[in-house]
C-alpha cells in the first residue's frame, strides 16, 4: 500500500504547491474535521479532486492511473463524502485570497471592477438531482437531464472566480445577487447585464456603497437623450426574492444615470443600448468610459466558456446534489489555479494577462512536475473587434431525438418482431 508521504509526492507538483497541505489542514481545523490516519486524507483527496477536474472530470478509474495510486472508485467517493461542502467553499476562499494581488494597473479610474452573471450546467439524470434542480420545461420526463443554475462573480482584470452560488434551474439571476455584495468593498464597480438592473438591486448596491454599471431593464421606457440623470421610483410590487422587511427598508427612489451607447463594432448584434449606472459624475466618468466598462462584461462569457467548455464543467459527473455543489467548487478552484499560471506567464513574458492562452496554461498545469519552471506560454495576437458567427459547421449524427423514456424504448425493441 502506498504510504501517505509517497501519495502526496505523486500528486503533480504545481497543484500541490498552489494548494499546500497546511492550507488544507487550516480549513479542516477551522471546521473541526477529525479523522483517522488513512491513505486518502483530506490533503490527498483534495489534490486528487483538483487533478481530476484539471483533466476534464475524468473517470475515477483513470484518475488512479494518472496519480499512480491504488484506490477504488468507492474509496475515492467515500473520501469526498467525508469532506463537507463548507470545506471546499472555505478552501476556495483561502486559496483565492492567497493568489489575488491588487495591482494599480488592474483598476479603472481607481475602482476595482467585478463581473456578475448567471449560467447553467447539466448533470446525470437521477431522481435526487431531478428533485434538487429540475430540468428544462421542453424536455419530457425521462428524456432530459437536470440543470443547475449558477450565479458567478469574477474579478474583471485578473479573471479570478470569487464566488459561485448553486440553485435550482428556475432561479432568477437576481435571487442571490445580494449575496455577492459582501465579496466587494465600498467604491467597487459591479458590471452585469440587464437582469441585474432592477430598482431593488440598484438600491441595494447604493446602500453598500457599491457602484453599478448594468444594461437598463427591458421593461423600463427610455428617452433618446444620450446622457441624463433620472430618478427610479420604488415599484409597488415587491420582488419575490426579497422579504417584506427587506423591501420596506429600501428608499422610495434612487438617483441613477442613463447613458445611451451607439455600437459601431462590426459583427455586434445590437446597434444601440441604454446603460444604467450609479456613477453620476459626468466629468469624472464620461459616457465613453462607461461604455468601455460595460464592454468588459463580455469577459464573463469568455470566463464561463473556459470553465464549461475548455475545462468540461458543462456536464458534471456527480450523482447527488451535495456532490454536484462540491464538484462545482473544485472546478472553480482549479480554474483559479489556471488563472494564476496565466498571470505568472504574463509577468514573465511582458504581455497583458488576457492574451496568454488559457488552454496552454491548463495543459502545462496538468503535467507540471514538482519545482518545474514555468515555460513560455502561447500568447494570442492582439485582435480587437474580432468576431465569428455563432453557428456549427460539423453536422450531428442522423439519429432521432429521444422523445420517450429509455425503458419504454428498450421494451419496444424487445417485443418488436424482426422482419426477414
Amino acid at each position: 500500500m502506498t504510504s501517505f508521504a509517497a501519495a502526496v509526492e505523486r500528486i503533480k507538483g504545481d497543484v500541490r504547491r498552489a494548494v499546500p497541505a497546511h492550507l488544507i489542514t487550516r480549513a479542516t481545523n477551522a471546521l473541526g474535521l477529525r479523522g483517522r490516519n488513512r491513505l486518502l486524507t483530506p490533503a490527498v483527496t483534495t489534490h486528487l479532486a483538483l487533478y481530476r477536474v484539471l483533466h476534464g472530470g475524468t473517470a475515477i478509474t483513470h484518475l488512479r492511473h494518472l496519480a499512480e495510486m491504488s484506490f477504488t472508485p468507492s474509496a475515492y467517493c467515500q473520501a469526498i463524502a467525508r469532506l463537507p461542502e463548507t470545506f471546499f467553499r472555505l478552501l476556495q476562499i483561502l486559496v483565492t485570497d492567497r493568489l489575488r494581488d491588487d495591482r494599480p494597473q488592474d483598476r479603472w479610474l481607481g475602482h476595482r471592477l467585478f463581473l456578475i452573471d448567471g449560467t447553467g450546467v447539466s448533470m446525470p439524470d437521477t431522481p435526487d438531482l431531478q428533485a434538487a434542480f429540475g430540468q428544462p420545461g421542453g424536455q419530457k420526463f425521462g428524456c432530459g437531464f437536470p440543470v443547475a443554475h449558477l450565479l458567478v462573480l469574477f474579478e474583471a482584470r485578473s479573471g479570478y472566480l470569487l464566488k459561485t452560488l448553486v440553485a435550482p434551474l428556475r432561479t432568477h439571476d437576481l435571487t442571490h445577487a445580494a449575496a455577492m455584495h459582501p465579496e466587494m468593498q465600498a467604491g467597487d464597480v459591479l458590471v452585469g447585464d440587464r437582469a441585474f438592473g432592477s430598482f431593488a438591486h440598484l438600491a441595494l448596491c447604493q446602500r453598500r456603497g457599491l457602484h453599478a454599471v448594468f444594461r437598463a431593464h427591458q421593461r423600463r421606457r427610455h428617452t433618446t437623450a444620450p446622457d441624463r440623470l433620472v430618478r427610479y421610483a420604488k415599484p409597488s410590487r415587491r420582488p419575490s426574492w426579497m422579504t417584506t422587511e427587506e423591501y420596506d427598508a429600501l428608499p422610495g427612489e434612487v438617483l441613477v444615470r442613463e447613458v445611451r451607447v451607439r455600437v459601431r463594432t462590426p459583427g455586434r448584434r445590437l446597434r444601440s443600448l441604454v446603460l444604467v449606472t450609479t456613477l453620476l459624475d459626468r466629468r469624472r466618468y464620461p459616457a465613453r468610459a462607461i461604455a468601455r466598462v460595460y464592454e468588459q462584461r463580455w469577459r464573463v462569457e469568455t470566463n464561463l466558456a473556459h470553465l464549461k467548455t475548455t475545462m468540461g464543467m458543462d456536464v458534471l459527473k456527480s450523482r447527488t446534489a451535495e456532490g454536484v455543489r462540491k464538484e462545482i467548487l473544485v472546478f472553480g478552484l482549479a480554474y483559479n489555479l489556471v488563472r494564476r499560471v496565466m498571470r505568472s506567464a504574463a509577468d514573465r513574458q511582458g504581455v497583458e494577462w488576457d492574451r496568454v492562452s488559457f488552454v496552454d496554461a491548463l495543459r502545462w498545469l496538468r503535467q507540471a512536475k514538482a519545482e518545474a519552471e514555468l515555460p513560455r506560454l502561447v500568447v494570442h495576437p492582439h485582435r480587437p473587434g474580432r468576431f465569428d458567427p455563432r453557428v456549427k459547421k460539423r453536422r450531428p449524427k442522423p439519429y432521432p431525438r429521444m422523445t420517450r423514456p429509455r425503458g419504454e424504448l428498450k421494451k419496444e425493441l424487445r417485443t418488436k418482431q424482426l422482419v426477414t
